[in-house]
């Protein structure tokens, strides 16, 4: 049976804002290594418990204090969120995903991409030598998500950069639809992060381009100046979704009025796997070739066939702007020459 090429033909429209927000950033950090205690757990072990650091509630040191000043430090944490104060806490841990800090009997984490200068792109062992080295620092951190009721907070040290109350006038002056520049801050696995003045925003990954994007690196750099798309903003959490791609028009609207079955095209070969190649007719617009369609006979691979970044002359099968989904077929049709 043929693999399922639906979920490879072609970028589906992206999920609901509010998924894979900060979820997607927390969970980087699903094994915990502590300095509390004699045990640790290696950010690379399978093994540990999923999601400890999101559970800053600080069980192991329940014998220090009661419930009643837990809550009450809750309370008090509240307040300096809302007060927008910055907080000078030692780091005690880390993880996959960041640092842990503690502010009196609350466990706080740093996610990776919120601290200052942390090193983008780094193997898993450099990533964990680079954290282990901030244990024991004292870090300014201003709070960036709390919920009492999942026991999180969540900390940023670039948030604490700039001065009290210039995130909450941001806040206050964007709206959906806005069209600003920011500066390419940090940029992860599930997309980048841009300074808008004071404030940072993230662009998700599907929100990078109407098309496939392997990794946001492909697409940006840290440091780089870039326009983009105001999605969506949450006040109360302090959060500004952006997007790239909004700027330009979704060239899946219009395909069926601009290519039809039969036509020969030009595109360049993006991927290839086990079932294909897909092939980029124009920015955002890509279509599959499955492996039937790429030459005639026998061949182990697709890759004795094609290559990333070969460019090449398809015959354009089928068109389904609604499902987002383009037929090509190599057979027959005459290649450029190498």
């Amino acid at each position: 049976m043929e693999p399922d090429q639906r979920s490879f033909s072609v970028p589906q429209p992206p999920p609901p804002l509010e998924e894979g927000y900060w979820e997607s950033l927390l969970r980087e950090g699903e094994q915990a290594t502590s300095t509390h205690g004699d045990m640790a757990v290696s950010p690379d072990d399978s093994s540990g418990v999923p999601s400890e650091y999101v559970d800053t509630s600080r069980s192991s040191v329940a014998d220090y204090a009661d419930a009643a000043a837990i809550q009450q430090d809750w309370q008090d944490i509240e307040y300096v969120m809302d007060d927008d104060q910055t907080l000078q806490l030692e780091v005690t841990g880390y993880n996959r995903g960041g640092l842990l800090v503690e502010w009196r009997h609350i466990r706080g984490f740093v996610p990776a991409s919120q601290l200052v200068d942390f090193p983008a792109h780094l193997s898993a062992t450099a990533r964990s030598s680079k954290l282990m080295e901030q244990v024991g620092r004292l870090l300014d951190l201003r709070v960036i998500e709390l919920n009492r009721e999942q026991n999180r907070l969540v900390l940023s040290e670039r948030a604490a950069q700039v001065a009290a109350g210039t995130r909450d006038e941001i806040l206050d002056t964007l709206q959906h639809g806005d069209v600003i520049t920011g500066s390419v801050t940090n940029i992860c696995d599930f997309g980048a992060f841009v300074d808008l003045g004071g404030l940072e925003g993230l662009i998700h990954i599907s929100e990078l381009s109407w098309g496939r994007v392997g990794h946001p690196v492909d697409v940006l750099t840290r440091g780089q100046d870039v326009r983009v798309f105001v999605l969506d903003t949450d006040k109360d959490a302090g959060r500004v979704a952006l997007s790239v791609k909004r700027l330009r028009p979704d060239p899946w609207r219009t395909v069926e009025e601009r290519y039809q079955a039969d036509e020969i095209i030009r595109g360049t070969i993006t991927n290839v796997v086990e079932f294909g190649a897909f092939a980029r007719i124009e920015e955002g617009l890509e279509g599959l070739v499955h492996v039937s369609e790429l030459a005639e006979g026998h061949f182990l691979h697709p890759r004795n066939v094609v290559e990333e970044n070969q460019v090449v002359h398809a015959r354009i099968l089928s068109i389904d702007s609604e499902a987002r989904r383009l037929g090509l077929s190599l057979r027959g049709v005459q290649q450029p020459e190498a």
